[in-house]
């Protein structure tokens, strides 16, 4: 099982950290606050650590080398996207996602290709969509037979530039709309991907494993790359 790491132990932070320990994850959680841990049931088989989120030696504690997924969910916007590019590009978490209170922030986060989600939005689920890639393809939508569904996935960094078409024909789904600093767009054929873009494709629930697969690994080279 995955390592993930969550900063902020409020209501959010302890949902994401019981769901993931009861899924048999390995599941660090930070807060400043240590009476904040107070929240956390029993039953909690992860381990916290006391300390500011985007510090390095509190990061080391939880075991940030090598974690599968970082989630900053503390009440400070700026915290949440400092620990979130610290996570991202100090330590090369491949999925990162920030809480945010301030909706007109969220453009400028996610050109830096920070995932994030406004609190006016919010919630549990949310977040396991971003760091979870498993947890998207449940899908939002499925058509009555149950064989085409509806759902967001996740993209290695390497789509980004690409044209949508490119990774329609590279994993055979269709994508039914983007999500781009918070406002859905339907794509173009000449409409690239960007960092922070949420991409919600269209496809058989039966390839859903091998499109996770596909989109999870760099591109292949264009001929003229």
């Amino acid at each position: 099982m995955a390592h993930f790491v969550i900063m902020g132990c409020g209501r959010v932070g302890v949902s994401l950290a019981h769901t993931l320990d009861s899924a048999g994850h390995s599941v660090a959680i930070i807060d400043q606050d240590a009476h904040a841990f107070r929240r956390l049931s029993k039953d909690f088989s992860g381990f916290t650590v006391t300390g500011r989120g985007f510090d390095r030696d509190t990061l080391q504690a939880a075991k940030i080398d090598g974690a599968y997924a970082f989630a900053a969910v503390s009440s400070g916007d700026n915290s949440n996207i400092l620990a979130t590019r610290v996570a991202r590009e100090t330590y090369n978490v491949p999925h990162v996602v920030a809480r945010i209170y301030d909706p007109g922030r969220a453009e400028i986060y996610q050109r830096l290709g920070i995932p994030t989600v406004a609190a006016v939005r919010w919630s549990t689920d949310q977040v396991l969509r971003r760091i979870l890639p498993d947890y998207s393809m449940r899908g939002d939508y499925r058509e009555p037979s149950g064989r085409l569904v509806l759902s967001e996935v996740a993209l290695n960094r390497g789509w980004y530039g690409r044209l949508v078409k490119d990774l329609e024909a590279a994993s055979g789904v269709r994508v039914a709309y983007l999500t781009r600093f918070g406002e859905g767009t339907i794509p173009q054929n000449r409409t690239r991907l960007q960092g922070g873009d949420l991409v919600h494709v269209m496809m058989r629930l039966d390839q859903s494993k091998d499109v996770e697969k596909i989109l999870a690994s760099p591109p292949a080279p264009l001929s003229n790359d």
